[in-house]
């Protein structure tokens, strides 16, 4: 008979063995969402029984996971600004990085009963939206991808969210649908130059859509794109808020600059000390 703790035990060698950082929070965090339990469940109840066909199924994924498969991809689901969000083939896993998209975004619009319009450009999960209409109980926002699969699945994790009410979710190529202008526009757009996308860790050159990586030949396609874009689309007073690659904030804000933006000072780091999103808005 194989225990909850027993194949908690199997599936954490298992994952050391294949020389993952953390293989005991990984093996809990794969029972967990394979099996539907809680934290509680793993301790208090942990000599319970596994169906052999339920066990059978998690050494797979298991497996998976130990060839490089992300965890993320193997449970479906995502945690993000304490949200949850389902995935989709077409979207990125949501990093911890991007919380400082968000982060920069509320320190400009100090006022959560404010009444703002949002639109996230590339939203794929709508995880940055979501985010953002969690934090503006009084905001509307509209996110756009170009994959059909992404902004399906962001329509039903905004749904699931209760926030289908103040959202739409809709397929474009950035903003040549728009015509309308936003206090707020957020894009994690793809960043990545493609020449360096095969050195990328296996966990993402394999399994995140490499429509939402590949930045061109030198990453700063998108970029090009959104500055051309986004005087047509801020109000008066508005802000643009854009998540950064490693290296690319003085690109960028060369790139608003020359579109008529200026940049609000340097760009917010991530944890890591990386300057990862740029605050812009017309000159």
């Amino acid at each position: 008979m194989t225990t909850r703790a027993g194949l908690l035990r199997e599936i954490a060698a298992a994952f050391a063995a294949a020389g993952l950082e953390t293989p005991e929070r990984e093996a809990r965090a794969l029972l967990k969402g394979g099996l539907g339990l809680a934290d509680i469940d793993l301790v208090a109840r942990a000599d319970l029984p596994v169906a052999e066909e339920d066990a059978a199924r998690l050494r797979a994924l298991a497996a998976r996971r130990a060839d490089g498969e992300p965890l993320a991809r193997l449970v479906g689901r995502r945690e993000f600004w304490s949200l949850d969000f389902s995935l989709a083939p077409e979207t990125l896993v949501p990093r911890p990085e991007t919380e400082t998209l968000v982060e920069a975004a509320l320190a400009l619009f100090p006022d959560r009963a404010a009444k703002l319009r949002i639109l996230d450009l590339g939203t794929g999960t709508g995880a940055i939206l979501a985010a953002l209409l969690s934090e503006y109980p009084n905001a509307v926002g509209l996110g756009i991808d170009l994959s059909e699969g992404a902004a399906r699945q962001a329509r039903d994790n905004l749904a699931r969210l209760g926030l289908a009410g103040r959202s739409a979710v809709i397929v474009g190529r950035w903003a040549e649908a728009i015509h309308s202008r936003f206090d707020l526009v957020a894009s994690n757009p793809p960043y990545i130059p493609a020449r360096d996308i095969a050195a990328l860790d296996k966990e993402v050159r394999e399994h995140d859509p490499r429509l939402a990586l590949d930045g061109g030949a030198d990453g700063l396609d998108a970029y090009r794109v959104l500055a051309a874009a986004l005087p047509g689309l801020l109000v008066p007073g508005g802000r643009a808020v854009l998540e950064l690659g490693i290296g690319q904030e003085e690109d960028v804000a060369a790139l608003l600059a020359a579109a008529g933006l200026s940049a609000d000072g340097p760009a917010r780091r991530d944890l890591s000390g990386i300057a990862r999103a740029i605050v812009t808005r017309p000159a």
